[in-house]
């Protein structure tokens, strides 16, 4: 799936991840390919980004907002 994190200074990520886990409001939440379609905000900690070869990056976030739609993870956050 396509991945997109962005904050208001610069683009954090810009590719192609296997899962990512975003800290959701209601809780830790995880995306795969084909994930249905969803919209919720962010809370503090760390988006956790699986590649395709199985490395791992993190990026701290202090909150923002999700978009999950057509295999394409857009985090717009703080």
């Amino acid at each position: 799936m396509r991945l997109e994190i962005i904050t208001p200074d610069k683009s954090l990520f810009k590719g192609e991840a296997k899962l990512v886990s975003v800290p959701g409001v209601d809780g830790s939440m995880g995306f795969l390919d084909n994930h249905a379609p969803l919209i919720t905000v962010l809370k503090a900690g760390d988006i956790k980004v699986t590649m395709a070869d199985g490395k791992v990056e993190n990026f701290a976030v202090k909150g923002g907002v999700v978009e999950v739609m057509k295999n394409t993870v857009l985090v717009l956050a703080e």
